[in-house]
């Protein structure tokens, strides 16, 4: 369909002011064409209405959709890259992926080369907005990524890299909460990343959950709520759209999303009082985006559908009994939890039938798009259901201001990302999460003078950013900064009977042991390693450098603090508190129950020791 443009007015002449002004400062040039979208200082929804209204079919449909690409450039990624995007989306570069699916939003992985560096990624961002700006009908487009901080990152070093939220639960500072999204939020913004999919809203009731976790703030809904809030207002002042997940609430589940279809017996009584407080605490914050959840709560949608395709509790619930009117955005669309019980194709269809605004991610993008794109031309969805979601997506993309200046600079990046002063505050937020469970006769903090040499074993998970660790070299050469004498040996998530054995033989004439233990379970062999090195009379420190419950599965040892995660930000401050350099001050912010009678709770919510 073809759309005649209207004749230049104040209004048009404006805007193009707008965008030279931006290219002036970017040395990015916007196109003239640019010229016709809504009033770049405050786009009204009856000119954001004209401009859908301008727009064909087809771009309707792509603006629906958040898709992965792979490259470090939008027009000259790596052979290797161009290959893996003709594979999987038919196409060769994310100016292609723009051009041919008019895509609204474009997520950043880490695996898709996407995020090598600062000033690569500011490029990358300025490349595909020159992309959607240079379509018949141009418009910005919404890049996001999974920003959480602790183990989901996408963004690493030199950004600032903070706690993450369990570990800024166990803080308890509001006021930290926020200063860490705030950061967080400046950062991604200057990298031309807009929408951030954090905070998790999820209450952490399951201490075998495997998807969520320390990912959560807690498990006292309070005080995941106010912490949500925090975060909210600290990502949105930061200038990006934050977004709380996994709506319904995604913090009861023995199943991960990623490889099946999680079910929740709350009753609704019960999702009331402990799942929903958060995301109620979200929308009265402000927030701009909330991603739902692949998961069955029978209480809230008999009919058995994840939430993300569930009408009930999308609309019913969502929009209608919280009232909720900012953006909706799936869960990734290739997670089997969204795919069990219906095809690629059906599954986006019904996605915005339950009141879904934004698709992200799916498996197959030409399987998904026209699917939508025929629901529409056979009447079992309206192009007016498609205009009330673009309107919520374009007007979060007026409120970042992208229709005034889309583009960032290689100028930018340097004032905000990874400053001195971003990196100072990460050090003391951590500082103020590190939490002491077990000190044996005031063990702690040691010195260099008593126990000079100390052996850091213990496991070496994959870094969640993927520029940093591994974490045994880390504490080893935070150690080795306040004049340690330290050692890593790795002795991994399962370490081999000829592991310990090293581990053993390594301890001999240290002062110190110092263990990293993660996801400790009654049959792990991490707990073998730790009984050996016990043995051996040589003083045992552990640190669960992600979950705490890892310590209601330890003996002997002579100390335990938390991490909540292995990132590099949170084991050096572990290693200051440790040293005493700084004092513990982190809580509990879930109960550690015991590893023999889970109806006992060795360590409540709250607990923490302290040195003074």
């Amino acid at each position: 369909m073809q759309h005649r443009a209207p004749s230049p007015s104040r209004r048009t002449l404006l805007t193009a002011s707008a965008a030279a002004a931006a290219a002036a400062v970017t040395g990015v040039t916007a196109p003239a064409a640019f010229a016709d979208t809504p009033t770049a200082a405050a786009p009204t929804d009856r000119s954001l209405r004209t401009l859908i209204s301008r727009m064909s079919l087809e771009e309707k449909v792509g603006q629906l959709f958040v898709m992965r690409v792979y490259g470090h450039s939008a027009t000259t990624p790596d052979q290797a890259d161009i290959d893996a995007n003709v594979k999987e989306i038919g196409v060769r570069t994310a100016a292609e992926l723009v051009e041919r699916y008019h895509v609204g939003g474009i997520i950043y992985f880490v695996w898709a080369h996407n995020t090598r560096d600062p000033h690569q990624i500011a490029d990358l961002s300025n490349g595909i907005q020159r992309a959607g700006l240079a379509k018949a009908t141009p418009l910005p487009v919404l890049i996001a990524t999974d920003q959480e901080h602790g183990i989901v990152c996408r963004v690493g070093k030199p950004a600032t890299l903070m706690p993450g939220a369990m570990a800024l639960g166990a803080g308890g500072s509001h006021a930290d909460a926020r200063k860490a999204a705030q950061i967080a939020g400046a950062e991604l913004a200057a990298l031309g990343i807009r929408q951030n999919y954090a905070p998790d809203a999820d209450v952490n009731v399951n201490p075998a959950n495997p998807v969520i976790g320390v990912r959560s703030f807690g498990s006292e809904p309070d005080a995941v709520s106010a912490m949500v809030s925090a975060q909210v207002k600290g990502y949105q002042q930061g200038g990006v759209a934050a977004t709380a997940k996994h709506f319904p609430g995604h913090g009861d589940t023995a199943t991960d999303s990623h490889y099946g279809l999680p079910t929740i017996t709350h009753t609704r009584e019960q999702w009331g009082a402990l799942d929903a407080p958060p995301f109620r605490a979200a929308i009265a914050a402000g927030i701009d985006s909330i991603m739902t959840a692949h998961i069955v709560v029978p209480a809230l949608d008999p009919s058995e559908d994840p939430a993300t395709l569930s009408r009930p509790i999308l609309t019913g619930i969502l929009r209608e009994q919280l009232g909720y009117d900012g953006v909706v955005v799936t869960d990734a669309l290739g997670m089997e939890g969204v795919r069990t019980k219906y095809g690629d194709a059906r599954v986006a269809v019904l996605a915005i039938q339950a009141g879904v605004d934004q698709l992200l991610n799916p498996p197959d993008l030409s399987v998904s798009w026209n699917a939508v794109l025929s629901a529409v031309k056979n009447g079992e969805l309206t192009e007016a259901r498609l205009d009330e979601s673009i309107l919520r997506i374009l007007r979060l993309k007026a409120k970042l201001g992208l229709f005034k200046d889309p583009y960032v600079s290689h100028a930018g990046v340097d004032r905000t990302v990874g400053t001195a002063a971003h990196l100072a505050h990460a050090d003391r937020i951590a500082e103020r999460t590190t939490t002491l469970l077990v000190n044996e006769g005031g063990f702690l903090p040691v010195s260099r003078r008593s126990h000079p040499k100390v052996l850091v074993v213990g496991a070496d998970p994959a870094s969640p950013s993927g520029t940093t660790g591994p974490p045994t070299a880390t504490l080893a050469g935070a150690l080795g900064e306040l004049g340690f004498s330290a050692r890593a040996l790795s002795t991994g998530t399962a370490p081999t009977a000829a592991q310990i054995d090293a581990a053993v033989a390594a301890a001999a004439g240290q002062d110190l042991v110092v263990v990293g233990t993660y996801n400790l379970t009654a049959t792990s062999s991490q707990r073998t390693l730790l009984d050996r090195l016990v043995a051996t009379g040589v003083p045992v420190v552990t640190i669960a450098i992600r979950n705490p419950y890892d310590v209601a599965h330890t003996r002997g040892q002579r100390a335990t603090l938390a991490s909540y995660s292995w990132t590099d930000v949170e084991l050096q401050a572990a290693v200051r508190v440790l040293a005493g350099r700084a004092d513990p001050r982190g809580r509990l912010p879930v109960p550690v129950q015991s590893a023999a009678d889970p109806a006992k709770v060795l360590y409540p919510v709250g607990y923490g020791l302290s040195y003074t």
